[in-house]
């Protein structure tokens, strides 16, 4: 077994047992390598994002809780390209690129030889030009989305007017390449759509923003008629946004 798969098993067997704790010598035994090679493969696990934790003493060792996992998903050589060309499309300006291009990461791992060569021979032939991105605001943005926290941010609009905002954010909207966070603006009194790459500083606060929906903060603007993408629609029940036609 190489190590690739060594790592997968390992966080089934983990599954499998929870929330039962396994030794290092069990996990040892039952993959036939050494403790110091299951140690090494955990602490990749952790370092990678994996739920899995240690709890020390008598009767402790490793475990994962499975709520925070999933079982093994297996692509068909389609869902393989499929998944390749949608995630070459999310640039690094993008929120959540950086979630993506591991997730990116994970999905390769897990793919059989066939269906992992053909998405690869599929992503050698596809090219983006780099666009600009400001990470810490990028950060800043996924944080207090996350977070459902207050965002202050300076902002320069379309006329070059430079100021500052203390916002709520509600969701993000996409439209020619652009990202859009809407959200209900403290200082206009209304809802606004700010364009990522105008926003040159932005700082999550600790302050908790009021809900609010993002359908209804569009409403009288130019992205009135967005609709939620149907590639998202089976991921929750509540309307989400993407615009699909013009804004400002």
């Amino acid at each position: 077994m190489n190590r690739t798969a060594r790592l997968y098993a390992l966080v089934e067997e983990l599954r499998a047992a929870a929330p039962r704790p396994l030794t290092v010598a069990a996990l040892a035994a039952r993959f036939e390598v050494s403790t110091r090679t299951v140690q090494r493969d955990l602490q990749t696990l952790m370092e990678a994002g994996v739920p899995v934790r240690t709890s020390p003493g008598r009767g402790g060792g490793w475990s994962i809780d499975p709520k925070m996992t999933l079982p093994p998903v297996h692509f068909t050589a389609e869902e393989a390209s499929a998944l390749t060309v949608a995630l070459a499309a999310v640039g690094t300006s993008a929120p959540y690129a950086g979630a993506a291009r591991t997730a990116a990461q994970k999905i390769a791992a897990s793919m059989t030889d066939s269906v992992s060569a053909a998405a690869r021979e599929l992503a050698a032939r596809i090219v983006t030009l780099p666009s600009p991105s400001n990470y810490e605001v990028r950060a800043a943005v996924e944080q207090a989305l996350t977070t459902r926290t207050v965002l202050r941010l300076s902002y320069v609009d379309a006329a070059g007017r430079e100021s500052d905002r203390l916002v709520e954010p509600a969701g993000l909207l996409a439209t020619d390449g652009r990202w859009y966070l809407i959200a209900w603006c403290r200082t206009r009194r209304a809802g606004r759509g700010f364009r990522l790459d105008r926003i040159t500083a932005a700082t999550p606060s600790s302050e908790q923003a009021q809900p609010h929906d993002l359908a209804e903060l569009l409403l009288g603007s130019a992205a009135a008629s967005a609709v939620q993408p149907t590639t998202l629609a089976s991921l929750t029940p509540r309307r989400a946004c993407s615009l699909s036609s013009g804004f400002g």
